[in-house]
Order: C-alpha cells, then sequence, then structure tokens
C-alpha cells in the first residue's frame, strides 16, 4: 500500500492516474460519504463508477443520473435551514465529478481530486447537523483510500 500523508502528495497522486483510474478512485471517495446520500439513483451511479467493467454507456448513463439529482438540489445550497440536504447535494456533486465525460473535462482537471473536494463539502455540511463529522477526517480517509488504490 502506498502512504499519502497530505493534500500534496495525494494531489500528485492523482495528477498520475489515467481517467479511468480518476473515475474509479473519486467514486470510491464518493462511496466514502455515500452515508449522506438520500438517492438510490446517485447510489447505484457511484457503484456503477467504481466497476472496473463498466461499460461507456453505463458510465454516461451514471454521470447524467448523478449530474440531474445535483441539478435538483442545487435550489437547497444556500437555504440555511436543512443542511443534511445541502451534504447529499455534494455526495451527488462528488459522484458527477468523478463520472464526468471526457468532453467536459477541462485540460488540468482530475476527476478523483474534484470528487474528493466535493466529498470533503459534504461532510462541511454535515458538521452543521452532527458534531461528530470532521473534515479532517475525511481527508485523511481519502488519503488511505488513494494509498490503497494505489497498493
Amino acid at each position: 500500500m502506498a502512504t499519502i500523508d497530505n493534500d500534496q502528495e495525494l494531489r500528485a497522486a492523482l495528477d498520475q492516474l489515467s481517467p479511468e483510474q480518476q473515475r474509479r478512485l473519486g467514486c470510491r471517495f464518493a462511496e466514502n460519504v455515500m452515508r449522506l446520500s438520500r438517492d438510490e439513483r446517485v447510489n447505484r451511479a457511484i457503484a456503477t463508477g467504481m466497476r472496473e467493467d463498466a461499460a461507456p454507456d453505463e458510465i454516461e448513463d451514471a454521470f447524467r443520473a448523478a449530474k440531474a439529482y445535483t441539478v435538483k438540489t442545487y435550489t437547497e445550497c444556500g437555504k440555511d435551514t436543512d443542511w443534511l440536504a445541502q451534504a447529499d447535494h455534494f455526495v451527488a456533486a462528488a459522484a458527477a465529478a468523478a463520472l464526468t465525460p471526457d468532453a467536459l473535462m477541462a485540460e488540468r482537471q482530475n476527476r478523483a481530486w474534484k470528487a474528493a473536494v466535493q466529498a470533503r463539502m459534504a461532510v462541511n455540511c454535515a458538521m452543521m447537523e452532527d458534531e461528530i463529522a470532521s473534515e479532517h477526517e475525511e481527508a485523511g480517509h481519502q488519503h488511505r483510500i488513494a494509498g490503497e488504490f494505489l497498493g
């Protein structure tokens, strides 16, 4: 198992991954916060994105499902009444980031990093309702997940 101790090491490792590896690892980051998700389609999208044998049309369908849910839940963001709804939104955003098709990726974007940041946003929102949640712990989980993924 590779050892990743901080975000600089994480980003350097993620930059070495192929787009397919970024997708799978990004979905693992999303899976780690899936407990905050309220939508089964998003959960299925995450599961699809983690599969090595997922067909391109399955990945595209998973992206569309996650992206549609982020659009639907976007209006919840900015409201100060339901932090867990906002956490749910960011879980879907993490999934959509990981599943983003090549045609929609900017040159220097990294699916896995974007998914990691969105997953941390989900935890940040959950922290408003649950004192047990911790963004620092989530970063540590991501470092461990990436280390295991890289072998």
